[in-house]
């Protein structure tokens, strides 16, 4: 079944790195805001953003959580997790940090960013899956993480599921 899927990351040290995995082709993502588009939307506030971040989940099976070195704690993903779980989508972490930036640079493992929240009495880090690829070189964990997005994309959706 194609899946569509959101993508949340931290915009200006993951963007590149988040464009890579949206541009492999192994499901059908949502179009990132541009610079501009993204300022005008921020110009709105709080609401204004709100309301855009629901106009990209609309429609999507599963959110994907691209997690970089300071992904964690910011408020939009904190809400995009939210609201993803809220809305009944398939939820799930890949760690991007191995992944080599527009300058050839890797960063540092961020924390896990579902450790914030509980469902029911448990923490959603130890329900919601966080894939960590197992190499250091980009091109590894960018191939790796090519051959087992659609897997960990229906494993994202079928915990989702049990959960309604």
């Amino acid at each position: 079944m194609a899946r569509r899927a959101f993508y949340s990351f931290h915009y200006k040290p993951d963007n590149w790195r988040a464009s890579q995995i949206r541009n492999m082709g192994v499901v059908e993502g949502n179009r990132p805001a541009t610079d501009n588009d993204w300022e005008t939307v921020k110009k709105g506030g709080d609401k204004s953003i709100q309301k855009w971040i629901d106009g990209q989940l609309n429609g999507k099976s599963v959110a994907i959580v691209l997690i970089g070195s300071n992904t964690a704690g910011r408020k939009w993903i904190k809400y995009e997790i939210k609201k993803a779980w809220q809305d009944d989508k398939g939820v799930l972490g890949v760690y991007v940090h191995n992944l080599k930036d527009s300058d050839g640079d890797q960063s540092t493992k961020g924390n896990n960013p579902f450790d914030a929240y509980k469902i029911g009495e448990t923490s959603m880090s130890k329900i919601v899956k966080a894939y960590d690829p197992p190499y250091s070189t980009s091109n590894y964990v960018y191939d790796h993480i090519k051959d087992n997005l659609e897997d960990w994309i229906e494993t994202a959706i079928d915990i989702r599921n049990k959960y309604d």
